[in-house]
């Protein structure tokens, strides 16, 4: 890092490589500890490289990084906490055997999803399509798209918050 800061970009790119994995166990030591959820680590890691990028030069080449990483990511998983509120997230693998299946009235719902989905960036779209739609597992999507299974998880996971918002976004015009 501290060759990083002094602009050597190969440098920097062999820090973010090296640490992330450091970073991925102390956000799932941070959500153990505050009783998140463990899919919340990949968005805190998300966010901590975000703020390595932005704010490295207020780190100290006189101190140890470690505590100053550590600060980071705590600061970012208390971030976290706050946007969720006091939400209980479930994941639907543990209730989608008990949710009854609607029946489809018209196949205006079908059109729906699909003007929503089209709204989507790739490789999203692909993910809500292959397992939401076309009922296909994480792992096989995950293999199809040559992505890591977190991977898939973490973009479904952000693309169903997308879809929700736009969802919300066109009844509020409607109404």
């Amino acid at each position: 890092m501290r060759r990083a800061v002094g602009g050597d970009a190969e440098a920097y790119h062999r820090f973010l490589h090296a640490v992330t994995p450091r970073l991925r166990a102390m956000a799932r030591r941070r959500c153990d500890q505050f009783g998140a959820p463990p899919s919340e680590a990949e968005d805190v890691v998300q966010e901590v490289l975000l703020a390595i990028h932005l704010k490295r030069g207020t780190w100290d080449p006189a101190r140890p990084i470690g505590p100053w990483l550590s600060t980071i990511v705590r600061n970012k998983m208390i971030d976290s906490l706050r946007r969720r509120g006091r939400r209980v997230d479930i994941p639907i693998d543990d209730v989608v055997e008990w949710l009854p299946a609607e029946a489809q009235a018209d196949g205006s719902e079908r059109v729906d999803a699909e003007r929503l989905l089209a709204r989507l960036k790739d490789p999203q779209r692909d993910i809500v399509r292959s397992i939401s739609v076309e009922g296909a597992g994480v792992r096989e999507t995950a293999e199809r798209l040559k992505m890591s299974e977190g991977a898939v998880r973490v973009a479904l996971h952000r693309a169903l918050k997308s879809l929700a918002a736009f969802y919300r976004r066109d009844r509020h015009e409607d109404e």
